[in-house]
């Protein structure tokens, strides 16, 4: 999709210090290097396939189906891969490259935890030392997931700066690898950061288009009407969307989490309320104060309150190819209990988001048309926040 090296249209490129410069050319390199290299492509596909349990499911969700009386809806089940998310697959994918490039150590952010998660899990498969850098909020709203990280070996570091949320991982992440390039690769978890990132990422994710088309065709002989996933930095988004970008006739949706409202201060609606901006070394769409600093931003769901979004989704929504639509808290907790009750299937809160708008738009379609949601990950660690939400204490 890129224009030019690293770039979707005016989005993307590598606004880094020079002190990574080095690191980003290396990565590129190998990328270059192993990314159509037979041998590697069979160990990511065996990797994938018998330790991460792709491919995923796509199941026709027959009551939801019902009930809303409209489309017909399926769910790619990206929550049952082993860790319990799509984060997986790239997190093989690019442990694989940083062992070819002869390093040691591994680090990552992580904002609900599923991606640190991820990356510890592979990194002990692989006999990799890793430390993953987590916002002090989002250590306490994820509890469940810390404790997983630290069962498999790794080291997690409490981030206490700025709103000690996503956004502040990744740049203590970033800060950490300038101090240590030689035997450390940044495992980052979304379409974001500098070239070669959200490209490196995205082509890790495609399993997920690749697969839906390939199960839909056996199942339906047909390609679907509307693809829908929720947005954060858009790695669960971009990877269910890939294969279909070229395919004019399917809709392709992305959710923003628009935490209590576009019209309020607590909101991640990033497309729907920023503006373009330089920041995690990347030019794109940004949460910005009036003076232009990065806004804090809120979301119920620690996975998507980042104040900014994928330089190729912003390309995306730049050239009207792909619609991002805002969904609240409130509306994605409605989803993720109607989803539990009506399929019993507890999504993670972030693809609840997705669910939510899937219910609003399903009943004014055909019967004939089909709806594709990108379940992206599982919600067991969601259940005590959102417990709170309803004025239960799980652990009273």
């Amino acid at each position: 999709m890129e224009h030019t090296k690293g770039r979707f249209g005016v989005h993307g490129g590598q606004y880094i210090p020079e002190t990574l410069m080095n690191a980003i050319l290396e990565l590129e390199t190998a990328y270059q290097k192993y990314k159509d290299d037979p041998e590697f492509d069979r160990e990511l596909t065996y990797m994938l396939n018998e330790y991460a349990g792709r491919p995923s499911r796509l199941y026709y969700a027959e009551r939801m189906t019902k009930d809303l009386g409209g489309a017909k809806i399926y769910l790619k089940r990206e929550d049952l891969n082993h860790t319990g998310s799509h984060k997986i697959n790239n997190v093989i994918g690019q442990i694989l490259l940083a062992k070819r490039m002869g390093k040691t150590r591994v680090i990552a952010e992580t904002g609900a935890g599923q991606h640190g998660v991820a990356t510890a899990t592979v990194a002990a498969m692989m006999g990799m030392e890793c430390e993953i850098y987590m916002g002090r909020i989002d250590c306490e709203r994820q509890r469940l997931n810390v404790y997983r990280m630290r069962l498999l070996g790794a080291k997690v570091h409490p981030v206490d700066s700025g709103t000690a949320t996503l956004k502040d991982a990744v740049s203590e992440t970033f800060r950490e690898w300038t101090t240590r390039i030689d035997d450390t690769h940044y495992v980052l978890g979304s379409v974001m950061g500098p070239y070669p990132f959200p490209t490196i990422v995205r082509d890790f994710q495609a399993v997920i288009s690749r697969e839906i088309k390939q199960q839909l065709h056996e199942k339906e002989g047909q390609l679907p009407d509307a693809v829908i996933a929720c947005v954060g930095g858009g790695s669960n988004a971009i990877g269910a969307f890939c294969h279909f970008i070229d395919d004019k006739s399917v809709r392709l949706i992305g959710c923003e989490a628009a935490g209590r409202g576009i019209d309020a201060k607590d909101t991640a609606a990033t497309i729907n309320t920023g503006r373009l901006g330089i920041f995690h070394g990347m030019k794109s769409y940004f949460c910005q104060d009036e003076y232009g600093q990065i806004a804090p931003v809120y979301s119920i769901s620690a996975g998507l309150d980042y104040p900014g979004i994928g330089p190729e989704h912003a390309y995306l929504h730049d050239i009207g190819r792909a619609e991002y639509i805002a969904v609240t808290d409130g509306e994605a907790i409605e989803a993720f209990e109607y989803l539990s009750c009506m399929e019993g299937i507890i999504s993670a809160i972030e693809s609840a988001h997705a669910v939510a708008h899937a219910i609003r738009l399903a009943p004014s379609m055909d019967k004939d048309q089909i709806i594709v949601i990108n379940i992206s990950g599982r919600g067991d660690k969601d259940c005590a926040a959102i417990a709170r939400y309803r004025g239960e204490d799980l652990y009273e």
